[in-house]
């Protein structure tokens, strides 16, 4: 048997890897990584959509020196079943390259280590009419002060500038480049914002990021509001090949305790019951968000609850994840873990939305309304006889006692059921789901006391009503009844 090298026709693979399917917010966020990779503590993008048109990203990392650079900008630069450091976020070694080269024509890295700077570029142009791998080498003055934003890398001790020409991509379609550049932009530092927000906000054991757009910061942009009073399960860790998976389950408030900036940050009302679900994170970069991977559907009930996943590099033999990094699926044995916490944490979405109806919460609490389980598995709900309010009616007559037992029945078979569920739903508050106020608990109370004859029978029926509702939510009115022995009524 022979064998015979058949290195691909450069012209047309570099062309086809345009085509991966980037967008210019994940193409953007590729070169990110290798900042962050790079150990940088402030990463800028510089856009300019006039005449020659470029996007630029500098980053104040280790830098490279000539070979690590021609390395960098070699395809397949890195073999992704190597083991990586801890906090490199690469993966395949393509991204400076398939990313950068899906959004222009002209690629320019340049970088600074030891007060030297290195600068190549990978020029499509030029390689059709080269035939050819054939990667241009900068080593002129004249060449260096032709690029974009290079006196801004000269003034940092180190660190590398990627510059993106002849922006091809970006135009098609386009009459107004300048203005549809701004709304691209935008989009890119919403995404940004959403997948470094951990670095950006900083975090133990993380090296907190300076992430700039135009001199402008990028904020973080906390799927949990993490410093709300989002509801927080303990974690769960499992440990897989010797390594730790951490899951951090989160209920978010109801919409109608958020404000008008938490919940547009959240997506808006209608993006929060797309965002529901897991967010996936490896080496604390979000991958993956707003998926439950087909273990239960997106549901009204559910869309508060999301789930924090940290998976560390060191099992990225396990995933399947795109050269893009926009699509992952966790290893099986993470998502077999992850089945317990989904049922555990829409139960508790599904509380936080019902709790608003009142519905039990204790059952040494004497309800007025009773829920039961029919005999097709089904729910209905009855009005309590048994609670104080309606025994004061015993010594009634016959007839009174019938017509308030057929007002009761009518109430309930008239229950607005289907209304109710829509309107507990909905991302309006439901006016009468506040309190009663005290004064009107009160009153009530104050005729209660008033109906019974003897002290003994009034301290009897205030020990009943302790326990029961409106009343229980009132402790300091019945104390204040039992603790002043004025059981006549009296204020």
């Amino acid at each position: 048997m022979k064998t015979k090298p058949l290195p691909p026709y450069a012209p047309t693979l570099i062309e086809s890897t345009r085509a991966i399917g980037y967008t210019l917010e994940t193409a953007i966020a590729d070169i990110v990584d290798n900042s962050l990779s790079a150990s940088a503590s402030c990463i800028e993008i510089f856009f300019f959509p006039v005449g020659d048109s470029y996007i630029a990203i500098l980053d104040d990392g280790y830098g490279m020196d000539v070979d690590a650079l021609e390395t960098a900008m070699r395809y397949g630069s890195q073999n992704p079943n190597e083991k990586r450091s801890a906090n490199d976020l690469g993966r395949f070694g393509l991204g400076l390259k398939t990313a950068s080269l899906s959004q222009c024509r002209t690629l320019t890295v340049v970088s600074k280590q030891h007060n030297h700077i290195e600068a190549c570029c990978w020029d499509i142009d030029h390689v059709i009419h080269a035939h050819d791998w054939s990667l241009l080498i900068l080593d002129s003055e004249e060449d260096f002060n032709a690029i974009p934003q290079i006196e801004e890398l000269r003034k940092l001790e180190s660190g590398t500038l990627v510059v993106w020409q002849n922006l091809d991509r970006l135009k098609v379609g386009e009459l107004d480049f300048s203005r549809s550049m701004g709304k691209k932009m935008d989009d890119v530092r919403s995404h940004l914002s959403l997948v470094f927000h951990r670095y950006i906000s900083g975090e133990p054991g993380l090296k907190k990021m300076q992430l700039m757009m135009n001199n402008t910061p990028v904020e973080p942009a906390d799927p949990f509001l993490s410093k709300r009073n989002t509801q927080i399960m303990s974690d769960e860790i499992m440990n897989i090949e010797g390594s730790k998976v951490i899951v951090r389950p989160y209920i978010l408030p109801h919409i109608s305790n958020l404000t008008n900036e938490e919940i547009a940050a959240l997506g808006g009302k209608d993006g929060l019951r797309k965002s529901q679900g897991f967010y996936i994170y490896r080496n604390k970069r979000l991958l993956v968000w707003g998926t439950w991977f087909r273990m239960i559907r997106q549901a009204e009930l559910s869309k508060l609850a999301r789930v924090q996943v940290d998976i560390p590099n060191k099992l990225d033999n396990l995933w399947t994840l795109d050269i893009k990094k926009s699509t992952a699926m966790p290893p099986e044995e993470v998502r077999n873990n992850l089945n317990s916490v989904v049922e555990r944490l829409a139960e508790n979405s599904k509380r936080t939305w019902i709790f608003r109806g009142k519905k039990e919460t204790n059952d040494s609490i004497v309800h007025v309304w009773q829920r039961f389980k029919g005999k097709q598995g089904g729910t209905y709900y009855t009005i309590n006889r048994d609670h104080p309010l309606l025994e004061v009616f015993e010594d009634e007559s016959q007839q009174v006692k019938k017509n308030i037992e057929n007002l009761l029945k009518a109430i309930e078979s008239e229950l607005p059921l289907s209304s109710l569920y829509l309107d507990l739903n909905s991302d309006k508050p439901v006016e009468n789901e506040t309190e009663a106020t005290v004064q009107v608990v009160g009153a009530l109370l104050q005729d209660l006391l008033a109906q019974i004859p003897t002290d003994s029978g009034k301290a009897e029926l205030l020990d009943r009503l302790s326990v029961s509702e409106p009343f229980v939510y009132y402790p300091q009115l019945i104390e204040k009844y039992k603790v002043g022995g004025n059981t006549h009524g009296g204020n």
